[in-house]
């Protein structure tokens, strides 16, 4: 996966996420979104089958975007983890 920053402002982040699609995507939005300070997340995939995502965050200044972006994959990876241990649980 490889994340190429297209736009950097103290209250907005354009950037494309190569390598991912809208499993990924969808989540990461949805996370973004459950933070106070976010107040757009969105992203576009031009193309089904070949294009490039591409996300925007907007922030209300409180927090940086690229923070909102790492805390907000910092608690998928959390929630992750926790599906994978119950998952694993069951299969004992």
């Amino acid at each position: 996966m490889e994340l190429t920053v297209l736009e950097k402002t103290k209250k907005r982040l354009v950037f494309e996420l190569k390598g991912s699609g809208h499993t990924l995507c969808n989540a990461l939005k949805d996370e973004l979104w459950q933070d106070k300070d976010v107040v757009a997340a969105a992203y576009n995939i031009d193309h089904p089958l070949i294009g490039i995502p591409k996300f925007i965050i907007e922030t209300n200044g409180k927090q940086e975007p690229a923070k909102a972006l790492t805390n907000a994959a910092n608690r998928l990876k959390k929630r992750n983890k926790e599906f994978s241990d119950t998952f694993n649980k069951l299969k004992a």
